[in-house]
């Protein structure tokens, strides 16, 4: 049986975030069986708007295998003969991401996810759906996601729609005010425990984020302009191809990570080796979903949290480029540092403290 809720998510996919009109084509990929009930809900009223579904099941651990034992040849393969020309026809892309085990790939090799990113990932979707869909990706609840959110999985079913279905609109307009200052912005400063970085964001594009491509939504993206990041960051627990690390902490000159420390080095130097832009940042953000309070080791939850800001190492994006290419794109979020533009002090720890941007503060948000 199909919930009200995700009746409720199912529409504000297709109505909101996609706007899916009659005669489109729309890929819908479920990545873990958990996800079925949302998909339903989906292919049904996408039927109904008279739209064409084409739909993927992935089990993850046949993709665990697959990434596991896969060569540069095999995925080449994959997307040219499969995958590259069916999303080529696509106008939507919607993906649920349903994995009940966040850990699955945590055994693939460093070759392994490089093949896998460079001749699948890369070409398949962050040029091609990235750049030619209007596309979303949202999580699924289940007991797994709900440990690691260290909630009750009834409790964290609650919390998970409530972040997910916020109004958007409300949303949008207080992120207003920040934008604005933002795109008139030189220098960002950011000084926490054991943060003290700084980076320019002169005359880059800012992309305001309110349920558009990720479900739940609450984000300001840009990307710094490349040589100009110099500091020291660390960030909040994270999960990157399927390894987890409680903390990572990374030294910048001009641009370039020039040392590291983590709860997981080995994996993290694998990562920061993939290729010469996977040491450089190809985004900054601010997250400001109001529901979202602590990391649950899961990014499209984590970089929307209040208070925080990602500084992504790796790719850039399209529609806010800096030129830094890579085939990684890793979201590092940041939680409760200082946030200074121009050395005025915008976010003493995670509340905005000037009057123009309070509109973001949680306790305005979901009044």
């Amino acid at each position: 049986m199909i919930s009200q809720n995700d009746q409720e998510m199912a529409t504000l996919i297709l109505e909101h975030s996609t706007k899916l009109q009659q005669d489109e084509n729309v890929m819908v990929q479920l990545i873990g069986l958990n996800g079925i009930n949302l998909l339903r809900a989906l292919v049904e009223q996408i039927r109904e708007k008279g739209a064409h579904p084409f739909i993927q099941i992935e089990d993850t651990e046949t993709q665990r295998l697959l990434i596991e034992n896969g060569d540069e040849a095999f995925w080449k393969n994959q997307a040219e003969v499969d995958q590259l020309p069916l999303m080529k026809q696509m106008d939507v892309f919607i993906g649920i991401r349903a994995s009940e085990n966040i850990y699955e790939n945590s055994k693939a090799g460093k070759e392994a996810n490089k093949a896998y990113s460079e001749h699948f990932l890369h070409p398949v979707h962050f040029e091609e759906r990235v750049n030619n869909t209007r596309w979303c990706i949202m999580r699924y609840p289940s007991p797994a996601f709900a440990m690691n959110a260290k909630l009750p999985t009834r409790e964290f079913t609650e919390f998970y729609y409530k972040a997910c279905l916020v109004d958007y609109a409300k949303l949008k307009t207080a992120m207003e005010p920040l934008e604005k200052r933002l795109r008139a912005t030189d220098m960002i400063t950011l000084k926490g425990e054991g943060t003290d970085i700084s980076f320019s964001v002169k005359g880059q594009n800012w992309v305001p984020c309110y349920g558009a491509h990720n479900i739940p939504d609450g984000e300001l993206f840009t990307s710094p302009v490349r040589d100009t990041v110099n500091g020291t960051i660390t960030y909040a627990p994270s999960v990157y191809q399927g390894k987890p690390f409680e903390f990572v902490k990374l030294v910048v000159e001009n641009g370039v990570v020039v040392d590291f420390d983590s709860s997981n080095n080995d994996a993290l130097k694998d990562i920061l080796d993939t290729d010469e832009g996977a040491r450089r940042f190809g985004e900054f953000s601010f997250g400001t979903n109001p529901v979202i309070q602590s990391p649950m080791y899961d990014i499209l939850f984590d970089e929307k949290i209040y208070g925080s800001n990602h500084l992504t190492l790796g790719k850039d994006y399209e529609i806010a480029p800096n030129g830094n290419s890579s085939n990684i794109h890793w979201d590092l979020v940041c939680i409760g540092a200082d946030v200074y533009l121009d050395g005025e002090l915008i976010r003493k720890g995670r509340e905005f403290v000037t009057e123009d941007l309070k509109g973001l503060n949680p306790e305005n948000l979901l009044s």
